[in-house]
């Protein structure tokens, strides 16, 4: 068998591939797992309790009227079943995760050691300030590391994710706004290149959003942006790198623009990886950016959480932040600046975000990231980063579409297009593709300003053996899509299940199991 042009030797076809199905379902040691519902019976229970003598209860109208139609398993059954659904996850542990603009890198374990120490992991945030100088001193680290990183002024560290810091950064404008009289601006410009999040947040802070286009290579049109400007403006939200995989090169002239007609410019830092140690946004004008600590400081993502999004601040919105903050006194002991101790010193705070402080085991693991690469070795994180997309890219250019590649080198991350594949065939058949060769699609269909898009973030985390057999995988599929491999569209073909009807799924979906009407006995 022939190497590939990455370099990467795939191995031969398994022994037996094409033979009969099983009679269990599973595929040596994938195996078949059916809903919890159909393992246990939910007419009887993993535990024998005894029959309860009490006469009354105290739910009142709350005492459950029906049985509750959980299904009875033993301890061991349990196991199995959330073992072998474990299995079959996709996780960054197993493999890489090319998710475009998601920057899935490797959560490094000391990390995880560290958050587990006594004193961090059974924090509580409502012990006295006295007892939790250690937690509250990760915090104010951390803090100082992402305004010396930023070269910015301040930073509100309780937000919760990305979202929820551009909401922070938002309301701060909104309350500047408001101090200086003008609160009639009601108009942020978001450029078609910037994240998606980032409308949906202008608008759910009262704001109407209008659109800037994009040049021809992907970049914010400067000229219409500038036109645009007017007393109604309240901000710019611009995302640098953008969701092209592009370095905004006229982000200053942005800013100063922007500045000069008395507007705000907010950047979505979500892909900050790509630039830390290398520029810092507040030298670009930026007024205020949110951090994403899973993206950037390998802290854990997705599963819904833990996320952790703070928002740092320049000297004009910092004021306007919201509480909590941390502040350390001369004798070095630090305090937790609430509203009970705001007083005169911090009038202008638009309040808080949330209940306590934010997340401690993110502030935690990010510290420990920052202070074991340093300085020199956050710088290298991004150069290592924009190195493994440049190489994606031009690894693939000649098989797949690649709209930006004449714009020069990319930043954190390649996109590609379904232009060329056969009539009839798009992104999502190489996706689905890609999961039969064991990897976890890459972001598809964003961003919008590509048509079929496909977005690939190798990160700095890969090693090139395993850039190298992505690549293979990413052309075989390619090519196949673009010779009308009939097999494309029913991919995939060896996961535990075929593929969805995802429109019906999206529209019609099936959220609650119901116990199969029973077969009526054929007559004998």
């Amino acid at each position: 068998m022939s190497i590939n042009q990455s370099g990467w030797k795939p191995t031969a076809p398994a022994k037996g591939e094409g033979a009969a199905p099983t009679f269990t379902g599973n595929k040596a040691l994938m195996l078949e797992e059916p809903l919890i519902f159909e393992i246990g019976s939910t007419k009887t229970t993993g535990v024998d309790f005894a029959e309860g003598d009490v006469a009354h209860d105290r739910l009142g109208d709350l005492t459950r009227k029906a049985p509750i139609g959980l299904p009875g398993l033993s301890e061991q059954e349990t196991v199995r079943h959330y073992t072998r659904l474990s299995r079959q996850n996709y996780a960054i542990d197993l493999g890489l995760f090319p998710l475009g603009s998601c920057t899935m890198k490797h959560n490094p374990r000391l990390n995880e050691k560290m958050a587990r120490l006594p004193g961090f992991a059974d924090v509580h945030p409502l012990q006295p300030v006295d007892t939790v100088q250690g937690a509250l001193e990760v915090i104010n680290q951390l803090a100082f590391w992402l305004i010396d990183l930023t070269g910015m002024h301040g930073v509100a560290m309780s937000p919760k994710a990305g979202a929820h810091g551009e909401l922070c950064g938002i309301l701060c404008i909104k309350a500047a706004l408001e101090k200086r009289g003008e609160g009639h601006r009601k108009v942020v410009l978001v450029p078609e290149s910037a994240h998606g999040t980032n409308p949906a947040t202008a608008a759910f802070a009262g704001f109407t959003v209008e659109d800037i286009p994009a040049t021809p290579d992907g970049r914010v049109d400067l000229d219409a942006l500038t036109a645009r400007l007017g007393p109604d403006v309240a901000a710019v939200m611009i995302t640098n790198p953008n969701t092209c995989g592009l370095f905004e090169r006229d982000l200053k002239a942005i800013s100063d623009a922007v500045h000069a007609a008395g507007g705000y410019v907010y950047c979505d830092g979500a892909n900050f990886n790509a630039i830390v140690g290398r520029v810092r946004p507040g030298d670009l004008g930026v007024d205020a950016m949110h951090i994403n600590l899973h993206k950037t400081f390998s802290t854990p993502h997705g599963g819904g959480g833990p996320g952790s999004g703070p928002v740092v601040l320049s000297e004009a919105l910092s004021p306007f932040g919201p509480l909590p903050f941390t502040e350390r006194h001369g004798d070095g002991y630090i305090t937790l600046v609430e509203e009970e101790t705001v007083e005169d010193r911090h009038p202008d705070s638009f309040g808080r975000m949330t209940a306590f402080h934010g997340q401690m085991g993110m502030f935690t693991r990010a510290l420990t990231y920052i202070l074991s690469h340093g300085a020199d070795g956050l710088r290298q994180v991004a150069e290592d980063a924009v190195l493994n997309a440049n190489y994606v890219l031009r690894s693939l250019e000649d098989v797949l579409d690649a709209p930006f590649a004449a714009s020069g080198p990319c930043m954190h991350e390649a996109i590609f297009s379904d232009k060329g594949f056969a009539d009839g065939f798009s992104t999502i058949d190489a996706a689905k593709a890609l999961i039969d060769e064991g990897f976890h699609p890459m972001t598809m269909y964003f961003p919008l300003v590509v048509h079929g898009a496909m977005l690939v973030e190798p990160t700095e985390t890969e090693s090139k053996a395993a850039l190298d057999q992505f690549i293979g995988a990413l052309r075989s599929v390619a090519e196949r899509a673009k010779a009308g491999d009939p097999s494309l569209k029913t991919a995939p073909h060896f996961a535990p299940r075929s593929r969805l009807d995802e429109t019906l799924a999206a529209r019609k979906p099936v959220l609650v199991w119901k116990e199969p009407a029973p077969v009526a006995e054929a007559a004998e």
